[in-house]
């Protein structure tokens, strides 16, 4: 019984220690420089989206946002790895607020910063995975590593319950997306330009682009849950996949444009929040 006092001092140390290292300014600059990385690719694959409305070709998603830049020559690799540095930055930020910083919170606002920083944590992961994929010249598009995931997920022993799980929980946080926006919930993340014309401008743009990111998550999710129920891994097809399915009704491409619209809204809030706000 007299160790278990020396033991928890022991973690508090290393929380603290752990927190202390996640609050140094280097790891700060590098995580709001990967959150305009991210910014960025909002606001080409809102582009991309724009001409997928209009007919066009092209895959409204991550990898075809990366893929160009990839391609591009002679600063491609150098793009790609200096992408996967900054993003997994801003992934061990958000892992550091789900842990070292979230202990300080009461229980319910615990649990809630945990999930939501823990999923995007993930979330950054991945694009700094993807970004780290093309470096090495392995990308892959975005849609075929969605199903990829889908189907070695149904073949798990949680199989389809497990998949459909996801897929909630990505409709769930789409759905906060929403609600985000609509009750401007983000306003605390720039108040630095409270009350100013660049303020209304921004709030407007924070409105458009949460609620236009949140439909999107909510659309991709629904095809994860899809992909579980029918019990096939093809149908989870990811963002350009959920896009493409739009258009096969009467008002698909007008909903694919103000999706797209959004998307580059919530692009341009980001690259604010990257450079003002607080993160």
């Amino acid at each position: 019984m007299t160790a278990q006092p020396g033991r928890d001092t022991s973690g508090s140390e290393a929380a603290e220690s752990l927190e202390e290292a996640a609050d140094n300014t280097g790891l700060d600059v590098m995580a709001r420089t990967g959150f305009a990385v991210m910014a960025l690719l909002h606001i080409l694959i809102g582009a991309i989206a724009v001409s997928v409305a209009f007919g066009g070709y092209g895959e409204a998603e991550t990898s075809g946002a990366i893929g160009p830049l990839a391609r591009s020559e002679p600063f491609g690799p150098a793009l790609m790895w200096a992408g996967c540095a900054f993003c997994s930055s801003l992934a061990l930020w958000q892992l550091a607020e789900a842990t070292v910083r979230a202990r300080h919170k009461p229980g319910k606002e615990r649990l809630s910063k945990g999930i939501s920083s823990g999923s995007l944590f993930f979330i950054y992961g991945s694009v700094a995975l993807t970004f780290a994929a093309f470096a090495r010249g392995r990308g892959k598009d975005s849609g075929d590593r969605t199903a990829d995931f889908s189907a070695a997920v149904l073949d798990s022993p949680a199989g389809a319950p497990a998949l459909g799980c996801v897929g909630a929980l990505v409709v769930g946080i789409g759905a906060y997306f929403v609600f985000k926006g609509s009750a401007r919930r983000f306003r605390p993340e720039l108040r630095y330009f409270e009350d100013t014309r660049r303020g209304h401008l921004l709030n407007a743009l924070g409105v458009a682009g949460h609620v236009a990111k949140g439909i999107a998550l909510v659309l991709v999710g629904s095809l994860f849950i899809t992909a579980a129920v029918n019990h096939r891994a093809d149908e989870s097809t990811g963002l350009d996949g959920s896009l493409q399915s739009l258009l096969q009704y009467p008002l698909g491409a007008p909903l694919i444009l103000a999706i797209a619209v959004g998307l580059i809204c919530y692009g341009i809030f980001a690259l604010a929040r990257a450079r003002w706000g607080r993160m």
